[in-house]
């Protein structure tokens, strides 16, 4: 049986996958995380939370949906 191997992180898994983006798409990853957190703990629809934020219930699909390459770091700010 083969031995299983691990490499140690480096702290950003975009990094470790060899991304090109990866110091601009870890802090964005996080922030659409707590930005995730919030609206599920508010109850919020897609709709709602678009009518919240000031852009449209798409692009809060594609927010939730990892999509982050279609926001700057700024706006996620």
């Amino acid at each position: 049986m083969n031995e299983a191997s691990f490499t140690q992180s480096s702290g950003n898994v975009f990094a470790d996958l060899g991304l090109d983006d990866a110091d601009e798409l870890l802090p964005k990853s996080e922030l659409a995380w707590r930005i995730a957190e919030r609206i599920q703990a508010r109850g919020l629809t897609q709709k709602q939370t678009a009518a919240e934020l000031g852009i449209d219930q798409p692009r809060v699909s594609d927010l939730l949906n990892g999509r982050l390459r279609r926001f700057s770091l700024a706006r996620l700010l």
